[in-house]
């Protein structure tokens, strides 16, 4: 193979390298936590129809001799949590009110299938907010999941949600 072949795929390969479970403008921390470069990246998530309620989360991000070793070049572990808050008034729009909630965040984990997402669920009965972050395959899914809570009780929240279609 002449080198310039073999240059142009391995810029392909390692490009393709950093576009797997990276940050985006979003991120407001990482930091390493082993000798091989391995990472934890933590993101800031607004929800888009939630005013006033911001999640932060966490997930791994595998180092380039990670990769190297495990073979694996094009996916980053399932691990991830979530903690969100009222960080503002909160005014709640036109959200999903059935028992499935809605996908508000969803970021690739592997170069093809894999994607961590983050839903939201109303609670009606208990007037509160949940947000669930999960690892989501096509094929096998993962139980490895986080969940974090926002109470509407007591707190002067304007829900203009429409009603849950009747079952």
């Amino acid at each position: 193979m002449p080198s310039v072949l073999k240059s142009a795929t391995a810029f392909a390969a390692l490009s393709l390298l950093a576009a797997c479970g990276r940050g985006g403008e979003n991120e407001v921390g990482e930091f390493k936590n082993d000798l091989i470069g391995n990472e934890i990246k933590v993101q800031a998530l607004a929800d888009p129809k939630v005013e006033g309620v911001t999640c932060h989360l966490s997930h791994f991000d595998r180092g380039f001799w990670d990769r190297v070793s495990k073979g694996n070049w094009f996916e980053d572990p399932s691990n991830a949590s979530i903690a969100c808050r009222q960080t503002g008034p909160i005014a709640v729009g036109d959200i999903d009110m059935d028992k499935n909630g809605e996908e508000v965040f969803s970021q690739r984990m592997s170069l093809v299938f894999k994607s961590l997402a983050v839903r939201r669920i109303y609670d009606v009965d208990n007037n509160t907010l949940i947000y669930v972050v999960y690892s989501r395959k096509p094929i096998e899914g993962s139980a490895k999941m986080s969940l974090s809570t926002i109470s509407l009780y007591d707190n002067e929240a304007s829900v203009t949600a429409q009603a849950a279609p009747a079952e």
